[in-house]
């Protein structure tokens, strides 16, 4: 099913998913409408149906029968429009490697997304900030005493979920150090490389950018950290806005054998938190417990189960299970001492 042109999505400034879609779109040079708000009132118009679970940013797209739905959650969409528009791809040939792209996608998703939420509303310098923008962007114009009141609901609903990426006082520290070492990573491995595991953008360049677009641009505390650790990854988030007008060519890609070393010790920060995260949380979700706790850091990580990651953790093992033995092998060889290899045997 052909995709409609120009392609149609309703997101938010404040949105890292969204910012990885439409830093996506331009990249691949795909007409597309940007459309600013909250997809719910946009979709009431147009009368289509919401989608379950709403979130950002919303696509309409035809389904199998040529209907227009809204659909969303930015991975799949990701390989769904690289299926119909091949040019540019941003999906590795080198199945290893595209398996390896696939894991890093999925980290900034839902690992990173941790310290994006978690600097936005754990503190009050920076959920003032939110409070007050975010409205003002999803919503257009509002008077004061609309805006406070929107601010004050909006604010506490964002609060209360901020169990949902584990940020507690407990946490606070262990995601700290995980964004700083992370930043260390990055300044390294972008004094002599532009993307994360070869010279032209994949899928998982476009993920952590959304992520670091709001923790380099929007939050106080966060641009303060990131300033101060990785001035590399403030440049590249300026210039992974918008990657349209660069040439790309099928030999920029790597071969997993040749990757850098920072590639490596990237893989080993997945490690040492994502990993026993994904694992603790799949299997509290596997038992039913609605809490779950592990050991991150040297310290204890503890917050509710959430299913939307247990079936994270599945995907994963079903992308390898797609390799063949001889892919496998060279997935398992990189892996090694990193921590992540604990994710396979799923």
């Amino acid at each position: 099913m052909s995709l409609p042109n120009p392609l149609k999505l309703i997101g938010a400034v404040g949105s890292p998913y969204t910012r990885k879609m439409l830093s996506f779109l331009r990249f691949k040079r795909i007409p597309h409408t940007m459309i600013w708000g909250d997809p719910n009132n946009y979709l009431n118009k147009i009368e289509i149906e919401k989608p379950k679970p709403g979130l950002l940013p919303t696509f309409i797209l035809p389904d199998k029968n040529g209907d227009l739905k809204a659909v969303t959650d930015s991975t799949p969409l990701i390989r769904r429009i690289e299926n119909e528009i091949n040019d540019r791809t941003t999906i590795p040939p080198d199945p290893a490697l595209a398996f390896l792209n696939y894991l890093l996608e999925d980290f900034a998703d839902e690992w990173c997304t941790k310290f994006m939420f978690h600097y936005r509303w754990h503190d009050t310098r920076d959920a003032e900030n939110a409070g007050t923008i975010l409205p003002l962007q999803m919503m257009g114009s509002l008077p004061d005493n609309v805006l406070n009141n929107f601010k004050k609901m909006f604010s506490k609903r964002q609060i209360d979920r901020l169990w949902v990426v584990g940020s507690n006082k407990d946490t606070a520290p262990i995601i700290d150090a995980s964004l700083r070492r992370l930043l260390s990573i990055l300044e390294k491995h972008f004094t002599s490389n532009s993307f994360l595991i070869s010279r032209r953008p994949a899928s998982c360049d476009f993920a952590l950018f959304g992520q670091l677009s709001q923790l380099v641009n929007f939050d106080p505390t966060p641009r303060e950290i990131v300033h101060e650790v990785s001035m590399r990854t403030v440049a590249w988030v300026g210039v992974a806005e918008d990657l349209s007008g660069i040439e790309v060519l099928e030999n920029d890609w790597f071969q997993i054998e040749s990757l850098p070393s920072t590639v490596k010790e990237l893989f080993a920060e997945l490690g040492k938190g994502f990993v026993p995260s994904l694992l603790a949380n799949a299997k509290a979700v596997e038992n039913d417990e609605r809490e779950w706790e592990t050991k991150i850091d040297g310290c204890v990580w503890r917050q509710k189960s959430f299913p939307y990651q247990a079936k994270c953790l599945k995907w994963i093992n079903e992308e390898y299970n797609l390799l063949n033995d001889i892919d496998k092998a060279k997935v398992d060889s990189f892996l090694k001492d990193t921590g992540c290899l604990e994710l396979l045997k799923n």
